[in-house]
């Protein structure tokens, strides 16, 4: 997609989140905050049935009847974003028209940050590729979210292959959030995950926060019925491959379904939600029934 295009497809973007922000909060940031977060607020009388370990003990000592303390949640929430800027993101056929994986990142990212703005909450940004490339700490507000909109769509427009690259390294990103978040905190890894080693961190970081594994893929059709040229975008290495036969296609689905079901069985065992989007979808659409479905799952529970 043109950089032109896709700035005037963000901009619209606000609208649009203001909807997705009550999904969030209906559920998905509202978690969050059970049993962590409390403010003092005020102290009153010990009324029986209390619990003893609210008793303030200075208050009772002063004025010679117990007092018990009382609390309230604090409701700002930090947001964090993990973004894969790599090689791979920014891959696909070229005779696909839309939106490539990392594109359609960029949309999440932004409707996420909106959402947060719309809530009133922090957001942050990590650009990640082999190491943390850039970071953006936590703030509020339209202008911080543009600064970090504007400096994504550059990683759209400057993507050079490296020889030496493997893929990114999720693991890097992970340990940069568990070191920037000290209170329990949202925190969204947007990747297609063509990354190894990532699991151990992933699950310590779900032990303290609320996580979200976002993966963007590329289309699993088969871009072309006849011989096509494939091309890693991490490395440059190019193979020739029969895309016409029925055993390239059975093995080209195959690869991407255990793929998939590989990565769900990964996130479900380190504790993360996990959500799987294709270049192609519709991104608010599919992220209103994600935290939508996260909200009706909490909310069973509870009962």
């Amino acid at each position: 997609m043109e950089t032109n295009d896709l700035i005037r497809r963000i901009i619209n973007l606000p609208v649009i989140s203001t909807g997705l922000a009550e999904e969030m909060l209906s559920g998905g940031f509202r978690s969050i905050f059970k049993g962590q977060g409390m403010e003092f607020d005020e102290a009153r009388h010990y009324e029986p049935g209390d619990d003893i370990r609210t008793i303030d003990w200075n208050a009772s000592a002063r004025f010679g009847y117990p007092f018990v303390k009382m609390y309230r949640e604090e409701r700002e929430l930090t947001i964090l974003v993990l973004i894969d800027i790599s090689p791979s993101m920014h891959g696909g056929s070229i005779l696909r028209q839309g939106l490539n994986p990392y594109e359609q990142a960029l949309i999440c990212a932004s409707l996420i940050a909106f959402s947060a703005e719309n809530t009133d909450q922090r957001i942050g940004v990590f650009f990640f590729d082999r190491e943390i490339e850039k970071v953006f700490p936590p703030h509020k507000g339209r202008k911080h979210i543009m600064s970090f909109l504007m400096a994504a769509v550059q990683y759209q427009k400057n993507v050079i292959p490296r020889s030496d690259s493997r893929g990114s390294n999720i693991a890097s990103a992970l340990i940069g959030a568990q070191r920037l978040l000290k209170k329990r905190s949202l925190v969204v890894i947007i990747s297609d995950f063509f990354s190894i080693n990532w699991e151990q961190e992933m699950g310590s970081l779900c032990r303290k926060h609320d996580c979200i594994a976002l993966r963007i893929s590329g289309s699993k059709e088969v871009p072309y019925p006849g011989l096509i040229t494939l091309e890693d975008p991490e490395t440059g290495v190019r193979i020739e491959a029969p895309a016409g036969l029925d055993s390239f296609k059975e093995s080209w689905a195959l690869w991407h379904n255990e793929r998939s079901a590989h990565w769900e069985s990964q996130c479900r065992k380190c504790g993360a939600s996990f959500l799987d989007l294709s270049a192609d979808a519709d991104a608010p659409a599919a992220l209103m029934k994600f935290f939508s479905s996260r909200s009706q799952y909490r909310h069973r529970k509870k009962i």
